[in-house]
């Protein structure tokens, strides 16, 4: 064994760079077109001597499988709902890979949205495979990163994918056992597999294209199937089962106190990066980290929709607008927004607008009710604002005017509509059919953001000069149900005087 052994470590010792080798600049590339246990521009080759060392004297791995994903049940029953979509079809989908961030280090890895949705499986580079059976249904096949633990020299050369470097991966047995699919195989396995779809006698495949340029190579696409098997997941994703309501649930609640933190902050928090940070650190400790990036948008930055380069000032006066959410450890996500002033106390502008802001999302959460149509929340929304707008002075022609088709004045001072839907991905379901969400019909189930808002920019000379630079948007996380709707981010204050209260409160804990 010790012979064999040493044969192994010679062998990755006489590939590896020499130690007065000029360094080579690593290629920007995705781990899954790394070599293994290729060393950076800075590292050294381990001597034959070092390989056979760090090769003995590792207690055996215990041999014992995993435990079972919690809730596998549901993963397994959205496996055999896809499958029904696509009978006799070869369905492939893959999670992708880690991302460069700068030169060999890269982002945090987060898998695809749509295999997650059907595994459960955080890690990267694997694929799932819906193979079709004679009989009907389908075979999952889980191809994952074989862990050969300590038998391979690469756990502790290879810093891509070494264990000593990254961490272990659950491993091939593992992988069925933790999953609850049929079948796992290794990564090695998949490009011969995928050249095998090639051939005129195979049945029909659709792949999730975007994910994985491996996979995209070597499927043929077929663009029409394709986009409907991404269709068909964003689609199955629009009603939430009670388990990713729970899941949303836990996320608001984690956010709700990332608000609070923010809050205690607030008193000496000079600029937005520090809300950032306050903020971030509850997604880190509670959940696997933000849904998207924060927005801490002080002063005129809240007129900036998605203002997220958060380096301007904290000033007392002003309004600080945070939209933000956290993404739990199981990948569904918040999205809240509130309009805090920042000394503690709303100005009669600033109270003015808020006010307005909040009469069209109270109008708004009102026409969330399953058989409205998803628009109508919007439309609701508009109208109060085109109305508000009005009575301000701000808008010069009447509300019926300003609101028609061909005209939508009002969208100068709101910019957006005020309604997505919300789950795994903060702009969840994006690949649905516009008749089954944007132009479709509100069903128990679904998740959407309520978020109206007003931006009166700092030079836009049709606003009164004592409103320019004041930004509101005020957004919750709701829930249709049977009857109407439910706000699953009800216990984050909003009113105005609820806002002052809450603030207060906070500042006044004795800590």
């Amino acid at each position: 064994m010790a012979k064999t052994t040493r044969s192994k470590a010679q062998a990755v010792a006489v590939n590896a760079p020499q130690q007065d080798e000029a360094p080579v600049q690593q290629p920007i590339v995705t781990p899954e077109s790394e070599a293994k246990g290729k060393p950076a521009s800075h590292d050294t080759a381990p001597p034959p001597a070092l390989l056979d060392f760090m090769m003995q004297g590792w207690k055996p791995q215990s041999g014992k499988a995993p435990p079972k994903l919690k809730n596998a049940d549901a993963f397994e029953a959205r496996r055999r709902a896809l499958s029904k979509l696509f009978p006799g079809e070869t369905l492939v989908i893959p999670t992708g890979h880690e991302k460069v961030r700068a030169n060999d280090t890269y982002y945090r890895f987060r898998p695809g949205t749509d295999f997650y949705y059907l595994t459960g499986n955080m890690e990267p580079d694997c694929v799932l495979v819906l193979q079709p059976r004679e009989d009907g249904g389908h075979t999952d096949i889980l191809f994952v990163e074989p862990n050969p633990g300590r038998s391979d020299s690469t756990f502790f050369t290879d810093r891509v994918k070494g264990e000593l470097w990254v961490g272990p991966r659950l491993g091939v047995k593992e992988s069925q056992a933790r999953f609850g699919v049929h079948e796992a195989r290794g990564l090695p396995e998949l490009q011969g597999y995928l050249e095998g779809l090639k051939g005129a006698a195979t049945m029909p495949t659709r792949v999730l294209r975007g994910h994985s340029a491996k996979v995209d190579g070597a499927v043929p696409e077929h663009a029409e199937r394709d986009k409907q098997l991404a269709t068909a997941l964003s689609e199955m994703r629009l009603i939430k089962d009670k388990q990713e309501v729970r899941e949303l649930e836990a996320a608001i609640d984690s956010t709700h106190r990332g608000f609070e933190d923010v809050i205690r902050r607030l008193k000496q928090a000079r600029s937005e990066r520090e809300v950032e940070g306050v903020f971030n650190l509850r997604a880190r400790v509670e959940g696997n980290d933000v849904g998207y990036g924060t927005i801490a948008a002080a002063g005129h930055h809240a007129c900036v929709l998605h203002w997220t380069r958060n380096d301007g000032d904290i000033k007392k006066g002003e309004l600080l607008l945070l939209d933000a959410g956290v993404e739990g450890n199981s990948l569904y996500t918040a999205d809240i927004t509130r309009t805090l002033p920042i000394s503690g106390k709303f100005t009669k502008e600033q109270r003015e607008i808020y006010e307005l802001v909040l009469e069209a999302q109270d109008r708004a959460i009102d026409a969330v009710k399953p058989g409205n149509d998803f628009m109508e929340p919007n439309r609701v929304a508009m109208r109060v604002l085109a109305e508000g707008l009005y009575e301000l002075g701000i808008l010069k022609v009447k509300p019926e005017e300003a609101l028609k088709d061909e005209h939508q004045f009002y969208k100068r001072y709101s910019l957006h509509n005020v309604s997505h839907m919300l789950g795994l991905d903060v702009h969840d379901c994006a690949q649905a059919r516009q008749e089954a969400y944007k132009y479709g019909k509100l069903k128990a189930g679904m998740v959407l953001t309520v978020e109206p808002g007003l931006y009166f920019q700092k030079d836009d000379l049709t606003v009164p000069a004592k409103y320019r630079g004041i930004g509101v948007r005020i957004e919750d996380d709701v829930l249709v149900t049977k009857t109407g709707c439910r706000v699953l981010s009800e216990d984050i204050p909003r009113q105005t005087k609820d806002v002052e209260e809450w603030m207060k409160q906070i500042w006044s804990e004795k800590r």
